[in-house]
């Protein structure tokens, strides 16, 4: 109650500059705007980032019901209240059916859940490494969990220090079924993580900075989304100790950061998955995280070597000369790589005619000591006559299609015209390894076999020439949501460089999905 006093005293004393939660995250903001959305305009530029549209009191929408507490975790369910209606719930409208699930899978790990309970929807397909049962004792528990109500929220204090390390009783709290946005208060200013986006510091600005996910063949630069997609964050707390906390969430998402400190998720589509891992120290955080989602694989003790890589070689005889070159000024070189020039006119499983020479400077290498590394695209062209990779392909069904349709969707790369396999189908991973084994032994010609040590995956994200599709994308709702995430040319909507995002793809499973919620697991 004295918790709740305060909180309430804060936003009646009017709203400092670190309390103001964005409002209108979206373009074109405007007081007229604003107001129309309940909310408060005040134009402030005493410091760059804040917010001019900003939430007027403490509420949100969502309030709890049947609160149950036991030894495992805790469930409520959430009842949306209509007159806190707002503008990116007006546009989808607000899912009324929430559950809330908090789940402490051991001492130093729990989980809380935010789903429809009267809807599927869609959730990562990717398993995590969790207990069978639960793990945790009550006397054991690094933390300790807190559902709150009037405005909801969920808080998780460390047991040891009494630090509260995820607030999010914050008026920010919505779920529509296109927009989904949630804050939460810091333990502190020591933020890092999350990506691929190119920062200025390893430790993250505070001072209110939005910073976008969505995967995309985008060399790094400042704010502009790049090639991965990691909605993972470390924070260390005032006193030294560490948490991690994971949102288990493919869709296009962004994060604010602001000086409070806290933080604020918006994502396009899912649910709300956290994973909270407390260390205590930032080595044990990375432990229990890679423990949670999957060690990285161990590499080969030569692929620590010296690499040496580009693209453009004419042909063999560049490279072979390149690799005597090289030795001869006695520079430290471990593995060469060729890149899309040794393809038959940039078409995965084949080998150009300037290359023919390469199977045997690659085996002259390899009795060397050194490596070879060949490149590979995930983008099959479809304008060939005789392309038995494609051939296959389509005998397969491996190809992402248009929605409830048997046509693929082809995108651009390079000169063709190109379809993109479905990684999540199992028939596709037996035509991959396929295509994959005949070029290192190749069935019918083994003069012609490229007997490669790593594979260079590129353009996965996947990559294209043309934003969606050649011809264009047929669901303008899925391409440019209600809400855009803060992304590099944001105005092109969440196609640019990539495919529609209506694609059909399926899980392993056989159940349906479409690439706007997988685009970030390709």
């Amino acid at each position: 109650l004295e918790l709740g006093k305060s909180y309430s005293l804060r936003w009646m004393l009017g709203t400092s500059v670190n309390e103001k939660f964005d409002c209108h995250p979206g373009p074109n903001a405007s007081k007229g705007k604003c107001e129309e959305l309940g909310c408060v305009w005040t134009e402030d530029t005493s410091s760059p980032g804040v917010p001019f549209c900003y939430y007027n009191g403490s509420d949100n929408p969502y309030s709890v019901a049947d609160v149950i507490y036991t030894s495992s975790g805790v469930t409520a369910n959430l009842t949306f209240n209509k007159k806190n209606l707002r503008a990116y719930e007006k546009s989808t409208l607000p899912i009324s059916t929430l559950r809330l699930e908090v789940k402490y899978h051991n001492n130093h790990m729990l989980q809380f859940k935010i789903y429809d309970y009267a809807n599927k929807r869609y959730e990562v397909p990717v398993p995590l490494n969790l207990p069978k049962s639960p793990e945790s004792t009550a006397e054991n528990r690094l933390y300790d969990v807190t559902v709150q109500n009037k405005p909801f929220g969920i808080q998780v204090r460390r047991r040891s220090t009494g630090t509260v390390i995820w607030d999010s009783q914050l008026p920010t709290f919505t779920f529509s079924d296109m927009f989904i946005q949630i804050s939460t208060r810091l333990a502190s200013q020591y933020l890092y993580g999350f990506g691929e986006t190119e920062h200025s510091t390893f430790r993250h600005d505070m001072n209110w900075h939005t910073w976008g996910m969505f995967t995309r063949d985008q060399p790094p630069g400042y704010k502009l989304n790049s090639y991965g997609f990691q909605p993972f964050y470390m924070s260390l707390e005032e006193d030294g100790n560490a948490h991690g906390v994971l949102l288990l969430n493919s869709n296009a998402m962004d994060v604010t950061f602001q000086p409070t400190p806290a933080l604020t998720y918006r994502t396009v589509g899912g649910i709300l998955d956290f994973y909270m891992v407390l260390g205590p120290t930032p080595e044990l955080v990375v432990q229990e995280y890679t423990a949670l989602i999957g060690r990285p694989v161990m590499p080969p003790y030569w692929a620590l070597g010296f690499q040496l890589c580009r693209y453009g070689y004419e042909n063999d005889t560049e490279i072979a000369k390149l690799v005597e070159d090289m030795r001869a000024a006695r520079i430290p070189y471990d593995v060469q790589y060729a890149d899309i020039d040794y393809m038959e006119r940039q078409l995965d499983f084949t080998l150009n005619p300037r290359f023919t020479g390469l199977p045997a400077l690659i085996k002259k290498i390899r009795a060397e000591g050194m490596r070879f590394i060949l490149i590979l695209d995930p983008a099959i062209s479809g304008n060939e006559t005789n392309y038995p990779a494609f051939t296959r392909g389509l005998e397969k069904d491996v190809f992402i299609k248009w929605p409830n349709s048997n046509d693929i969707i082809y995108a651009k790369l390079y000169r063709a015209y190109v379809a993109f396999p479905d990684f999540f189908r199992n028939s596709t991973t037996e035509w991959w390894t396929r295509e994959i084994t005949e070029v290192y032994a190749n069935p019918h010609n083994a003069s012609r076999s490229l007997e490669f040590d790593g594979l260079w995956i590129d353009m996965n994200e996947p990559a294209s020439f043309v934003n969606g599709a050649v011809g264009g994308c047929r669901n303008q709702q899925l391409n440019s949501p209600p809400y855009v995430p803060q992304l590099g040319f944001r105005s092109e909507g969440l196609i640019f460089k990539t495919l529609c995002m209506e694609g059909q793809q399926y899980l392993p499973d056989g159940s349906p999905v479409s690439h706007y919620d997988v685009h970030n697991l390709y």
